[in-house]
């Protein structure tokens, strides 16, 4: 009835005494009918497990040079018998037959305008020798030789201003890999001759650092010449098409004084709420500057919780940074008023004036930028009952938990199960006993058609060849909406986790599992994704929540950066686009450690990185707080809002009890030092079906760190994620072996042990001894 997490994609593990790196450009050529026109950029790190035999990752680049199209196919053949697709790949749908690999589009990177590009890649295995393909197809049509395309330099703006008696700088980079050590230097070709450069003349490029940028700093001379001169310089060298950047001298007379810029200087903000000012720099400081913002005087329920000193240095003066006021909820009933001062030594200060909205004793009925902010959590009274029935289970039966809208049937609930408007109306009640502040319940909405592709045991009802995505429109999302519009039902703050497990399987499961790349087309996971979203997002106090998996599914940078995009593409296909998520949550009824205290992945141990190591098998990420920290950066610098809210699921994540380590290991062996280490106690991270050893985590808190809404607990403890054996049932859910403490494991968990607990029901279903566990090894504990 409930998730779990699936079998993940893990990448090949590069521990191989020798890794070599290959590189190969194939430029465009095509016959003078076909409007298809290409290059393609191949490279593959390889390494020997064995004499003659070893393994590969390839990433391509495939840029489109010719008219735009909707589609494409790319082709080309490995030049030995040997050489093998494994299958695991990423960014495309992947085949080989004999010597032949095809990589067909996904669905949200097919369309390639003149001169956009895409790229995807693949593991692979060889034998004898492992040298790149030659050539290469698009659409049918050859993109031509294999001699290396000749790199540009690229630079990041192609005209500067610089003050009079002050610098200004550019970065330059390479366009692609250089085949040897390339020198490029910026020289003024003509123009005036108080501009001049003055740091970084000679960049030294190399095949491994072509893609960083380097800074190339311009002056302009002091002088008493009133003229805006302008100067050309030529960014280049031998083996390099150069790059052309103009300079133009700000006199003394244009140069803008030094201010505080500050936007707005007033706003309002919601009681139990936030709301925002941002401040930036009128011109380039010479050295760092501190900017302070600090509350005078007013209603002391408006405070500064967020950005109260900014730094601004030479670089990022003109970058806009952020300020966060709260708002207190409290029993007053007069719309307060404070004044807060934005200040920095030497410069004249500004002032914002912040208004204190609804503020009378009622709860805000705007959209809120965090629900969970000043509110109280829905206390489901059917899982709080079974808790509290539990040894130890009533000092945690109070606690907030996700109601799990699983199938259709749940909507309308049955005579032993509350269903949607069931709780609606519990949530008013406890709503109405609640006093002023404002209450947050937590849906999950949760059928898609092909649900839980890569994984038996949440199998869902609807399959996409059976009129899925129709069904799915009118029988459910439409459904659901119609409720949660109710006007009376307005005052609550509903949050929706929409759809776990499901885009990330198509970031990682399409080539292994047919569900999963019959998921991925027309009325699969995207198109109902957006679905959702369009409706959930256009009722006014429902919370949109997007499942991210978790950091031992997506954190390796194959898998981060296609999901950045994947995710991207799908909301920016809403009808209100990016807006139509307010957050991501990740580790959704996983076991994940929220934060490792003992160790970071920029650890050493003698000389060895801890991602070198058969737990962290090369991630990026050893924990949850840290992957959803850079998920979040990564998705608001695609697009997303500034005030996008990460929840973690912190349910069954504490790993305490006896197992749990009191501090780092002292090994000198990187193996056993993370063993040692590590708090999540999992016998491999890509186990998640009622793990044996687990405990509760932190309980749900709001705003627990930068950029999170919340720590919440979507997964109720004591529902089960998966039978243990098969048993029967009309709800789709099948036996996935992962849940059997018998099974001895797959490639995709390492072939351990599952780890999973004996005697577990059907997903959903109570499961006293999985409750029972989780509260013996809470963290913190259960007091």
């Amino acid at each position: 009835m409930r998730l779990h997490s699936g079998p993940r994609r893990w990448a090949v593990t590069m521990t191989a005494a020798s890794v070599a790196a290959l590189g190969l450009v194939v430029g465009q050529t095509t016959a003078a009918s076909a409007a298809v026109n290409c290059d393609v950029t191949y490279s593959a790190n390889s390494w020997t497990s064995s004499p003659g035999q070893g393994g590969f990752t390839a990433n391509i680049t495939l840029k489109n040079t010719g008219d735009p199209i909707t589609s494409w196919t790319l082709g080309f053949d490995f030049p030995g018998t040997g050489q093998k697709y494994t299958p695991t790949g990423w960014s495309a749908n992947w085949t080989q037959s004999g010597t032949r690999v095809t990589a067909t589009n996904m669905p949200y990177n097919g369309s390639l305008a003149t001169g956009a590009s895409t790229t995807m890649g693949f593991n692979g295995t060889w034998t004898g020798s492992n040298n790149p393909p030659t050539s290469f197809t698009v659409n049918g049509v050859t993109c031509g030789g294999v001699t290396p395309t000749t790199p540009s330099v690229v630079t990041s703006a192609s005209s500067v201003a610089v003050n009079e008696g002050g610098t200004a700088t550019f970065t330059a980079k390479l366009s692609a890999a250089p085949t040897s050590n390339v020198t490029v230097t910026t020289q003024r070709t003509s123009g005036d001759t108080d501009l001049t450069v003055s740091a970084g003349g000679s960049l030294t490029f190399t095949p491994s650092n072509w893609n960083t940028a380097q800074t190339v700093t311009l002056a302009a001379a002091q002088d008493a010449d009133t003229t805006a001169g302008t100067a050309a310089f030529s960014v280049g060298g031998t083996g390099v098409t150069s790059a052309t950047v103009n300079a133009t001298e700000v006199d003394d007379d244009a140069v803008v004084e030094q201010a505080l810029l500050v936007t707005p200087t007033s706003v309002t903000v919601p009681e139990g709420g936030t709301a925002t000012y941002t401040v930036k720099l009128a011109a380039q400081p010479s050295a760092n500057v501190t900017v302070t913002s600090a509350a005078g005087s007013g209603d002391a329920d408006l405070t500064v919780s967020g950005g109260g000193s900014l730094t601004f240095t030479p670089a990022n003066w003109n970058t806009a940074q952020t300020v966060t006021l709260a708002a207190a909820q409290d029993a007053d009933n007069a719309n307060g008023t404070r004044a807060f001062t934005v200040a920095s030594t030497g410069l004249t200060s500004k002032t914002v004036t912040a208004t204190e909205a609804d503020d009378d004793g009622q709860p805000p009925t705007g959209h809120v930028e965090n629900p969970y902010a000043g509110a109280t959590g829905y206390v489901n009274p059917q899982w709080k009952a079974k808790a509290a029935a539990e040894p130890g289970g009533s000092a945690i039966a109070n606690t907030s938990t996700a109601v799990w809208m699983d199938r259709i049937a749940a909507i309308a609930g049955s005579s032993s199960a509350m269903g949607l408007q069931a709780h609606l109306d519990e949530a008013v009640a406890q709503d109405a006993l609640n006093g002023s502040a404002p209450l947050a319940v937590q849906f999950v909405v949760y059928d898609l058609p092909n649900r839980d592709c890569s994984a038996l045991a949440s199998n869902g009802e609807l399959l996409i060849a059976e009129n899925g995505f129709n069904r799915y429109k009118a029988e459910y999302i439409d459904v659901i909406a119609n409720i949660l519009r109710d006007p009376k039902y307005a005052n609550l703050r509903i949050v929706t986790i929409i759809e776990p497990d499901s885009l990330p399987n198509l970031i990682t499961n399409i080539n292994n599992f047919p569900k999963c790349a019959e998921a991925n087309g027309p009325g699969g996971y995207v198109d109902g994704v957006r679905y959702a979203l369009n409706k959930l997002h256009a009722i006014t106090n429902v919370y949109t929540y997007v499942d991210a998996a978790h950091h031992a599914w997506l954190g390796w940078d194959t898998n981060f950066t296609p999901a950045v995009n994947l995710f991207y593409n799908m909301a920016a296909g809403t009808t209100a686009g990016v807006d139509s998520v307010d957050g991501f949550i990740v580790n959704t009824a996983n076991y994940s450690a929220t934060k490792e205290p003992y160790f970071t992945i920029n650890t050493m141990v003698n000389g060895q990185s801890v991602r070198q190591s058969k737990w962290v098998d090369w991630n990026y990420y050893v924990d949850e707080s840290t992957f959803a920290t850079a998920l979040r950066t990564a998705l608001v610098s695609k697009g997303f809002k500034s005030g996008l809210g990460m929840l973690v699921d912190t349910s069954r994540n504490g790993w305490g009890g006896t197992a749990r380590p009191g501090g780092a290991s002292t090994s000198t062996d990187v193996n056993t030092f993370v063993n040692q280490s590590r708090v999540d106690r999992r016998i491999h991270a890509g186990n998640w079906c009622n793990q044996s050893g687990a405990g509760l985590g932190a309980r749900p808190t709001p705003s627990p760190e930068a950029g999170f809404d919340a720590y919440v607990w979507i997964k109720p403890p004591g529902e089960s994620d998966g039978a243990s054996t098969d048993i029967p049932n009309d709800e789709g859910k099948k036996f996935d072996r992962m849940c059997d403490p018998t099974y001895t494991g797959n490639n995709l968990n390492g072939n351990n042990m599952s780890g999973a607990l004996a005697g577990a029901p059907l997903s959903g279903q109570w499961f006293s001894a999985q409750f029972r566990e989780l509260v013996r090894n809470a963290y913190p504990p259960v007091s």
